[in-house]
């Protein structure tokens, strides 16, 4: 299970929510995890209402 904690914690380089929805992928693929959990909400200054689905979507786009 693919953790957003993890990612953010791993990615300290990561400086706008649109980095982090291609981490989000990158990781995915890297790992080849099947689920994702969003235990953590981004405080990204441009982190969108909708940060969940857009998140949700990075994950699934790399799934093969």
């Amino acid at each position: 299970m693919l953790w957003l904690s993890e990612i953010i914690l791993e990615r300290h380089d990561i400086e706008s929510f649109k980095e982090l929805e291609i981490a989000v992928a990158e990781k995915a693929k890297q790992t080849g995890e099947m689920f994702f959990r969003m235990d953590i909400k981004p405080t990204y200054l441009d982190t969108p209402e909708n940060w969940e689905d857009r998140l949700e979507a990075s994950f699934t786009s790399a799934q093969p």
